[in-house]
């Protein structure tokens, strides 16, 4: 069956939530998304009957500036909890794109690879062997350098090489004010760099804010949907302005279902992560409370 045939016949899913959570589309939250405490964040995961996580920062710090010590407790919290880390997320090569024939582009290069190396130790401890990174970000007030991309594929394809000699796999994040920052582009990345130490960290809704009109379903078929390891789930709303603002899933604009349907038909096997961008009254615990409630009420109706 063809993803446009799949779309069209509302194919049935084998999805059950008789209780919260309790469903096999495999559902994450960003822990920090909910508290920057991990054993707060757990609570959380535990209440709604999640099995899985993302991490990006604990207790404060991004993970790969934590001591391995406090990794080694997260992840005995986890083990505890029964709860199974998707991916862990970093900040490589989420930088300007450093002039390499430059001394200080050169000290910014060995700091990223310090960086992936810190990342390659800490997803090890914590028991996942996929890692978020990016695909470098341009300078407030400039645009995109098409004469850039090849460097930026050549440094990509050399992470993803060192990744799998090392027993990983990086999944680029498409997001807003990078040179990968919507479906097309992520396509051509994919196209350029075909190790198989990379694929894709999927999020419709950065692409959409980075200006794809329609990232699903348009912007998702330009991608090869085998080579998408992650999810990235938000709703959007666009303003009159042009521009976006984040709000919970099923309060924005975006098909949650349609886009989860496509994915499952395609064989999507990885996790859906929420990953909630906003808040309820100052707090950020509600607004992922929120958008998750609204996140399983959609994986329920599938």
């Amino acid at each position: 069956m063809t993803r446009r045939n799949f779309l069209g016949a509302g194919a049935a899913l084998p999805v059950s939530l008789a209780a919260a959570g309790s469903t096999n589309v495999p559902l994450a939250v960003t822990t920090d998304e909910i508290h920057d405490d991990l054993g707060v964040a757990i609570e959380f995961l535990r209440r709604f009957g999640l099995r899985h996580c993302e991490i990006r920062r604990l207790w404060g710090k991004y993970n790969t500036s934590l001591p391995v010590a406090k990794v080694k407790l997260a992840r005995s919290m986890l083990d505890d909890a029964g709860i199974k880390l998707a991916i862990l997320d970093t900040s490589f090569f989420k930088v300007p794109l450093p002039a390499l024939d430059s001394v200080e582009g050169a000290k910014a290069m060995t700091r990223q690879w310090d960086l992936l190396g810190r990342a390659f130790e800490r997803a090890d401890i914590l028991g996942t062997r996929l890692i978020r990174t990016f695909a470098f970000t341009y300078r407030r007030g400039e645009s995109p350098r098409q004469t850039a991309y090849p460097q930026i594929y050549e440094l990509v394809q050399e992470s993803a090489e060192r990744a799998h000699a090392a027993g990983f796999r990086l999944a680029v994040e498409n997001v807003a004010d990078s040179y990968v920052a919507t479906a097309v582009q992520s396509a051509a990345l994919l196209k350029a760099v075909s190790s198989p130490g990379l694929g894709l960290t999927w999020d419709p809704n950065n692409s959409a804010r980075a200006g794809d009109p329609d990232p699903f379903p348009s912007g998702y078929e330009s991608l090869d949907a085998d080579r998408i390891w992650h999810v990235h789930l938000r709703d959007y709303r666009r303003l009159d302005d042009g521009t976006l603002e984040w709000c919970g899933v099923g309060d924005g604009e975006f098909d949650h279902s349609g886009q989860i349907r496509a994915l499952l038909g395609d064989g999507y096997e990885g996790v859906f992560s929420l990953e909630t961008h906003f808040r309820l009254s100052g707090s950020k615990h509600a607004a992922s409370e929120h958008s998750l409630r609204g996140l399983l009420k959609t994986v329920q109706q599938l």
